[in-house]
């Protein structure tokens, strides 16, 4: 009795997000609240139907990009929702409309005639047909994937687009929202990375220096806060993303996941062992990490004069690489220079040091990179080797067995 009970009340809580008090919702949008304070908003509900066809669409450019042979394509769409009337601080995103837009690292604009043309008829048409309204973008970020962060931040691209939307709708009673996804890192992690973002206004000062995810931010922390969420990390902020359904939807999938989606799950190979997948995502990685090396000066100084006649370490004596983006993520790009001789005088080649300590070194990144991509190899290795212990002859698991393993024909594990 107890369960249905609290059963009944669940499902009350996941139909409420469908619902829609019209006369609330008008008086939400005549308030204006978030006018008044710029970090109104922390949260997005996000329907499966939103997500679902904005993961899609952004694999479908990283398709449609590299079967090319080129680089993943990011590509944008727009949001339908509203500010919930109840539930001041949250966003509902229930559907979304991709754009016939596509675009490269860091910029994907929606300036051809044809686009906005086509954005007026769609507004015009959820106008009349829907009860929300068009109040949000997305687009996608499909950078190579890093192991310590997805990609979802904004640009400065990114941020002018965003900031021009909110000063055309926000006064007019639409808050506007934006998304960001990582396809290559969701499909990688088999994990929605998705991100949500509101700029703040061009007056707004933070009292004290603070990333998107609100963590403090010093002089030490600048260059990762830099690498993690781009150049205008202090101009805007980062919302709770969570999913909702409604408790139909959650009985079908509970009724599809007890009688058919764990044999699928068990007989489904996992995407890292995809030789195709593997094949271009190596290659990428490869190109990348050349490129890199080709780019850097590598002959290290054969000796820093300092008061103390020593010389500076192999590490801090090599130049820093220029700011570039390596996975998607943006360095920090200051040089490494030796110091003048009023630092020597004070402190020889302390600050030097410390400074060039904090650099990132891009052979480490990159052999990061692989030993993450070589990790999940190997678990994918091991979920088939439990698979056939399970399905096929138990007394054949722990053998030399590898007729489920990837043939010699695929691209090997290492990537430097």
């Amino acid at each position: 009795m107890d369960t249905k009970q609290g059963s009944g009340v669940n499902d009350n809580l996941r139909d409420a997000w469908y619902a829609m008090n019209e006369e609330k919702l008008s008086e939400t949008r005549q308030q204006k609240a978030w006018m008044d304070d710029p970090t109104y908003f922390r949260r997005v509900m996000i329907s499966p139907t939103a997500s679902v066809k904005m993961l899609s669409h952004a694999y479908a450019g990283c398709e449609e990009g590299m079967r090319s042979g080129g680089k993943p394509l990011e590509v944008m769409g727009m949001c339908l929702g509203c500010p919930h009337p109840e539930v001041k601080d949250a966003f509902v995103v229930s559907d979304v409309f991709p754009l016939p837009v596509t675009g490269f690292e860091t910029r994907v604009v929606a300036d051809d005639e044809s686009v906005i043309n086509y954005m007026i008829e769609l507004s015009e048409m959820v106008e009349k047909s829907r009860k929300e309204r068009l109040m949000g973008w997305y687009h996608s970020h499909p950078f190579d994937i890093d192991e310590s962060h997805n990609h979802c931040f904004l640009s400065s691209t990114d941020l002018s687009t965003q900031l021009a939307w909110q000063n055309a709708e926000d006064p007019n009673g639409n808050p506007f929202l934006a998304i960001v996804i990582d396809p290559l890192r969701s499909f990688a992690k088999n994990k929605a990375e998705i991100g949500a973002f509101r700029a703040y206004p061009p007056a707004y000062s933070s009292p004290t220096p603070r990333a998107p995810d609100f963590s403090a931010v010093d002089d030490e922390s600048t260059s990762k806060t830099v690498e993690r969420w781009g150049n205008c990390w202090n101009r805007y902020y980062e919302l709770h993303v969570e999913y909702f359904m409604s408790s139909q939807a959650k009985t079908i999938i509970d009724a599809l996941n007890h009688s058919f989606l764990w044999a699928r799950t068990l007989g489904t190979a996992p995407p890292a062992l995809e030789p195709d997948r593997r094949s271009r995502l190596a290659d990428r990685l490869n190109s990348k990490i050349i490129d890199k090396l080709q780019q850097s000066d590598f002959s290290l100084q054969s000796r820093i004069h300092s008061s103390s006649h020593q010389a500076l370490p192999p590490s801090v004596a090599a130049p820093s690489l220029k700011s570039e983006y390596l996975g998607g993520s943006a360095t920090s790009g200051t040089s490494i220079i030796a110091p003048s001789t009023s630092a020597r005088s004070t402190g020889p080649n302390t600050q030097s040091t410390t400074s060039a300590l904090k650099q990132e070194n891009v052979i480490a990144k990159a052999s990061t990179t692989a030993t993450g991509i070589a990790l999940e190899e190997l678990h994918a290795q091991l979920i088939q080797s439990t698979k056939r212990a399970l399905l096929l002859d138990q007394a054949s698991f722990g053998k030399d067995d590898t007729s489920l393993l990837p043939t010699d024909t695929d691209v090997p594990m290492s990537v430097v």
